[in-house]
């Protein structure tokens, strides 16, 4: 039951947006700079955001040497091409927006090992850098094999080292609480503990029920739009859409004495990363392990993967080093049968903006901005 206030002021909106991370809150910042007298509110169901944008590695990249000679089995150069150049875009859009210093972003450059069975790679590095000169305008990858001794990395596993120029870090927690309040400014209302049960279309307006768990009943709000940025949650909604969750393990050490290295780096296709943050190792990825039991919503914690994780600091990152496991924790990416994000139009009302593929900080600000042209568009 609804108070006449409650009805009055927080049950219709001119556009509704469901996920409170960075393509959601990215969203309704996009809706409200086209729309600057329209009220928009952004619904997360968590009291934070529950997939990757605030449990990420703080990776702002776009894609390693592995990487992209993988994506290239696969698919065409041109799609290759316009995902590279939509992350670099997001990037420098997110960039612009809050300011690199409010979200600790920093151009230490990435890295990335290659081993034994990925020497062949480094034959493709000239044609990858001859394919993306049009977006980076200089060499995108160059060898750095010198710095294998200099970082400490194992020359057992790691046999050469490729610098990704264009890619940079930042901090993820400072970034999601500059968006947030980014967002806040600009008069959008947040709503936490909103949870999302289904939506209706009506002939003028969408309807988006969601719960309330202290009055344990359905609240009912109206919107012209909706737009839904909820990544790999989004089939609870839209059931026949092209999205699989990935989780993604992590874990983070006590401070290492004498740590060598700083920046971000990836191995065996990106699917590790580490990097150092406050003298500590950040580590995860390895969800190509156990496919199957890492295509899930569930936070929990892979034992398996975990324990990987920590070899590949004992073997790889810091041989010979002792450290201490500081934190542990996953998030939830989104994937599908191609690498490109949805952003889609379902009807004139509703709308989709998912499925970043693991890069959400890098394509998070782009795609945003494609869904809220997309919803102008409709509107005229």
């Amino acid at each position: 039951m609804m108070s006449y206030w409650e009805q009055q002021s927080f049950t219709s909106y001119d556009y509704v947006v469901v996920g409170a991370g960075i393509v959601g809150l990215s969203t309704g910042i996009e809706l409200q700079e086209r729309f600057p007298s329209a009220s928009v509110v952004v619904l997360e169901r968590g009291l934070l955001p529950t997939g990757a944008s605030s449990r990420n590695a703080g990776f702002a990249c776009m894609g390693s040497v592995t990487e992209l000679l993988d994506d290239l089995k696969t698919t065409n150069e041109a799609e290759v091409f316009a995902l590279f150049e939509a992350r670099k875009r997001g990037l420098e859009r997110l960039r612009n927006r809050l300011g690199d210093a409010t979200i600790g972003y920093a151009a230490n450059g990435s890295y990335e090992l290659i081993g034994e069975d990925e020497i062949n790679a480094l034959e493709k590095i000239d044609y990858l850098n001859k394919l993306l000169l049009p977006i980076t305008q200089k060499p995108a990858f160059a060898l750095s094999n010198e710095k294998i001794e200099e970082f400490g990395f194992s020359k057992t596993h790691t046999k050469a080292l490729i610098k990704n120029t264009c890619e940079g870090e930042l901090h993820t927690g400072k970034m999601l609480a500059a968006l947030t309040l980014h967002a806040l400014k600009a008069g959008i209302e947040i709503k936490t503990g909103a949870e999302v049960k289904k939506f209706v279309e009506e002939k003028e307006r969408v309807l988006v029920e969601i719960t309330d768990s202290f009055r344990e009943n359905i609240l009912v709000l109206s919107a012209k739009a909706l737009v839904l940025c909820t990544n790999a949650f989004t089939k609870q909604l839209l059931p026949h859409e092209d999205v699989k969750p990935g989780r993604g393990q992590v874990l983070i050490t006590q401070p290492v004495t004498d740590l060598k290295f700083k920046g971000i780096f990836h191995f065996d296709k990106g699917y590790y990363y580490f990097r150092e943050i406050d003298g500590r190792i950040l580590i995860g990825g390895g969800r190509n392990l156990d496919f199957e039991g890492e295509t899930t919503t569930s936070l929990e914690l892979n034992e398996r993967i975990q324990l990987e994780l920590e070899r590949k600091l004992h073997e790889i990152i810091i041989p010979g080093k002792h450290f201490l496991v500081a934190q542990r924790w996953s998030g939830i990416m989104a994937f599908g049968a191609s690498k490109q994000p949805v952003v889609k139009a379902f009807s004139d009302k509703v709308f989709g903006a998912f499925r970043m593929g693991g890069m959400g900080v890098a394509l998070g600000s782009e795609v945003a901005m494609q869904v809220a042209d997309m919803v102008v568009l409709y509107e005229e």
